[in-house]
């Protein structure tokens, strides 16, 4: 049995919640559970990548401190990246137990606010620990205190290894009915991935400046008035018409700007009807933008769209599930 514990505090000495974990840590290792301690405060540079962790673990124990209102900004990024990159088919089976200590008021109120996530992410909630700490030193050398603690270790020890069942909460109805992710219609492979670009800064940066960049240039495309010449060869066009693979009910426009050509391609898709111009059109779904050598590969069947979206070497904007279906579309090599 595997436990990750998720710190999100400040890593102060007199912070309570670290004498709690540390206890809780203790009892679990002595039940023979290998426990892994993630300090988030140590890694707020790839806080996008943590939930990954989350995939070899059985349980997990979120602990956060309330030091003037809520259980802070550590763990609330945490929790977004448990909600946005997160693998929710391996969160649904996986037990997570709340320890939510206060030097002021509201540990309660931390509490819940671990266990609805955890519930609205689809996890199982076990019962948790608060408790209110004015004195730390008092709060250490009380036996009462430290056989609760040891209590609660137990139990998700028990809760765990007995894979013990709650009764439905309206948390988790409201979750299939209500809300949604964004949906990017990305596997959880590409989800981990994609988390490992949104935590590098340059990468980011990159994408930015690029989506800025398209945005500009076909802003440019829009604004100029006098009318263009049409392409001198049907560059690309006779490629992806002859690699054409009509989906049913399907239905987008695509605008790729292809660094060297003076007219963007656009690419009109319609069931089982294609076509494909060079020159400006409105209505369009999807705006990507790539080099000639990029498009080649992919032509040639090296890389697939989905993977030149991935690695940044071509930028979208617009509706990615619709993205993704050039690979659908167009069966290159």
């Amino acid at each position: 049995m595997k436990v990750n514990i998720y710190y999100g505090g400040r890593g102060v000495l007199d912070d309570p919640t670290l004498y709690v974990i540390n206890k809780m840590q203790q009892v679990l290792e002595e039940l023979r559970v290998t426990v892994e301690r993630y300090n988030i405060y140590e890694q707020k540079n790839s806080i996008a990548t943590l939930p990954q962790t989350i995939k070899e673990a059985d349980g997990i124990i979120l602990a956060t401190t309330v030091e003037w209102l809520g259980i802070g900004g550590y763990m609330q990024q945490f929790l977004d990246s448990c909600w946005l990159y997160g693998d929710k088919e391996k969160i649904s089976s996986t037990y997570m137990q709340p320890v939510v200590m206060s030097t002021t008021y509201g540990e309660r109120e931390g509490e819940i606010t671990l266990a609805n996530a955890w519930e609205i992410l689809g996890g199982l909630p076990c019962s948790g620990v608060c408790g209110y700490v004015a004195d730390l030193l008092t709060f250490e050398m009380n036996q009462d205190y430290s056989l609760i603690i040891e209590k609660k270790a137990e139990n998700l020890y028990r809760t765990i290894s007995q894979k013990m069942k709650s009764l439905p909460t309206s948390n988790q109805a409201v979750t299939k009915t209500v809300l949604r992710t964004q949906d990017l219609g990305l596997t959880p492979q590409e989800s981990e991935q994609l988390s490992k670009y949104v935590s590098d800064d340059s990468y980011v940066k990159k994408q930015k400046e690029d989506i800025e960049e398209l945005a500009n240039k076909f802003k440019g495309l829009l604004d100029k008035d006098k009318p263009e010449e049409e392409e001198e060869t049907p560059a690309y066009i006779s490629d992806f018409e002859s690699n054409f693979r009509p989906q049913q009910d399907f239905k987008a426009k695509y605008l790729f700007i292809i660094e060297g050509k003076t007219k963007p391609l656009t690419i009109e898709v319609e069931q089982d009807h294609l076509q494909c111009s060079y020159g400006k059109q409105d209505g369009i779904d999807v705006y990507t933008k790539m080099s000639t050598d990029v498009l080649d590969r992919i032509i040639a069947g090296k890389m697939t769209f989905q993977r030149a979206f991935m690695t940044g070497e071509l930028t979208a904007k617009g509706n990615f599930k619709t993205l993704r279906m050039l690979d659908d579309i167009f069966n290159f090599g």
